[in-house]
């Protein structure tokens, strides 16, 4: 399969200690479908099949991704998932965002900010348009100092948006 979204970045692993633990690792469409591998249906900018948002904190998050969209062109979505199902977060996002075809393919410019709760894990995928403008070491810094520390307090929907925040400032 030829992959339309070569993504890279980092991920971390967030422990209830306080320790964050390393792992490194078209035009605009959003097209709705499943990959089989990931088993995601994709429902939009929020796709929170781990059932961590309310209505009206999904609704803000894909008000604030498709506002994002509308001034750069650049696509973000956010993923929660029931389980990773055993399987490499990265590879898990990476699928997805190949799958569903996350960013403009001219650009590559797609981010994913994907997270498991279950396995306690949490990723930021970023397509290699945007790398230069989201490497890896900001986007470390993004999960370990916006994201992760809302996560080990168990406020979830804190942690993405703080996370979501941090990135479209970064990328806009």
């Amino acid at each position: 399969m030829k992959a339309i979204f070569p993504l890279m970045l980092t991920a971390a692993a967030f422990c209830s200690d306080g320790q964050a633990t390393n792992q490194s690792s078209s035009s605009n469409r959003l097209e709705a479908g499943t990959t089989a591998l990931a088993k995601v249906a994709f429902r939009g900018r929020v796709t929170d099949d781990a059932d961590i948002l309310n209505p009206e904190q999904e609704a803000s998050l894909s008000t604030r991704l498709q506002a994002f969209e509308d001034a750069s062109g650049h696509q973000m979505v956010v993923v929660t998932v029931q389980s990773l199902g055993g399987r490499d977060v990265a590879v898990f996002t990476k699928e997805l965002g190949n799958t569903w075809g996350i960013g403009r393919a001219e650009q590559d410019d797609g981010i994913i900010l994907l997270v498991a709760p279950k396995e306690h894990m949490t990723r930021i995928e970023v397509g290699l348009g945007l790398e230069r403008t989201l490497p890896n070491t900001l986007c470390q810094q993004i999960m370990d100092n916006e994201i992760i520390p809302h996560f080990q307090n168990g406020d979830y929907p804190s942690g993405i948006s703080a996370g979501v925040i941090a990135l479209i400032s970064h990328a806009s």
